[in-house]
């Protein structure tokens, strides 16, 4: 069993399984901030925050946790560089990747989530959010924002 990995969404998009959900994943050191779409791929909502223990317990959380909600791909936040280059944070993600593809038969694609957490706390404090609330939220609601971005782009390729 092993997942594919798409750098290029189209060819992501096409081996999609019809009228399944989409995960957005936000990897840090910390935690997983998790989100799911739609069935019909247009909206994404932040669902959960996965606390960090080893990858053998990170990866079963969350592929329980994606199991539960019938989805089709994940779509993992790459944190490049404001230049666009990848460096040490893009390969401790890349490297998840590859190690939750041994896992899965889940396809998994990137999405460039830089100012994705900007983006998240702009969102929170607009809904005039407590700083405790948004430090238990901010990890989903980037994870939300990350496959937002990638839902979109989904509709126009």
């Amino acid at each position: 069993m092993s997942a594919e990995i798409f750098d290029d969404i189209a060819a992501f998009k096409a081996v999609l399984p019809p009228m399944r959900a989409l995960a957005g994943l936000d990897f840090g050191d910390k935690t997983i901030g998790v989100a799911i779409s739609d069935r019909l791929l247009t909206v994404s909502s932040p669902t959960d925050t996965i606390r960090r223990k080893k990858f053998g317990v990170d990866a079963e959380s969350l592929l329980k946790l994606l199991n539960a909600r019938e989805v089709g791909g994940i779509v993992l936040g790459l944190p490049r560089n404001m230049d666009g280059s990848e460096g040490p944070r893009c390969q401790k993600t890349r490297a998840f990747a590859r190690n939750l593809a041994q896992l899965t038969t889940l396809p998994i694609t990137f999405w460039d989530e830089r100012l994705s957490s900007v983006a998240a706390e702009r969102a929170m404090l607009e809904a005039d959010m407590s700083r405790s609330k948004r430090a238990e939220k901010i990890d989903q609601v980037a994870a939300g924002v990350i496959l937002q971005g990638a839902l979109d782009r989904l509709r126009n390729v």
